[in-house]
């Protein structure tokens, strides 16, 4: 999957999977209802939304212009701060106005989600890009992203790390495995 399609589908999933998990937490925090902490996770969402899909662009047209455009963990890792730090500009403020406290209170609320977004976008970016394979953007050009995929398997069957297929069913591990 790849262009328009892969990038709505990964903030869908992104988005709806956050806003979940986004209300229940300020509900425990804040000790407000639903009916406020829920609309602002749904407004928060939105600007979210609104970012990944921008972020994600900018940081796919910079991955294309890459000697190397492997998506190493160096960069998922700046992928993810960076993501992060100018979505808390955007958020912090937003938090302080609809909640009516201080900038630093929303600071202090929004730490939770501070800390935890950054593990959260890195996990599921890499579960989203083993599920659906990595963008174009982050294949070398004359790779096949199958080659790649194939080469790391017979490199860890190699070093013992894969379970090496025996006796009955061993056709039905390895394409199970495959």
């Amino acid at each position: 999957m790849q262009g328009l399609t892969r990038k709505l589908v990964f903030v869908g999933g992104y988005e709806v999977l956050g806003l979940v998990v986004g209300t229940a937490v300020m509900t425990a925090v804040t000790g407000e209802p639903p009916t406020t902490t829920g609309p602002l996770a749904l407004l928060l969402t939105g600007v979210a939304t609104a970012w990944n899909l921008v972020f994600n662009t900018l940081f796919e047209a910079w991955e294309r212009r890459q000697q190397d455009r492997t998506r190493t963990l160096r960069r998922r890792v700046l992928h993810a701060l960076c993501f992060q730090i100018v979505l808390v500009c955007m958020l912090v403020p937003l938090i302080a106005w609809w909640l009516n406290i201080t900038l630093v209170q929303a600071f202090m609320l929004d730490l939770v989600f501070i800390i935890y977004v950054p593990f959260y976008t890195f996990a599921y970016n890499w579960a989203f890009d083993r599920v659906f394979g990595v963008p174009s953007s982050a294949i070398n050009d004359g790779q096949d992203p199958g080659v790649r995929r194939s080469r790391a398997r017979r490199s860890l069957r190699r070093r013992g790390r894969a379970a090496r297929p025996s006796g009955r069913g061993s056709a039905a591990a390895s394409s199970a495995g495959a």
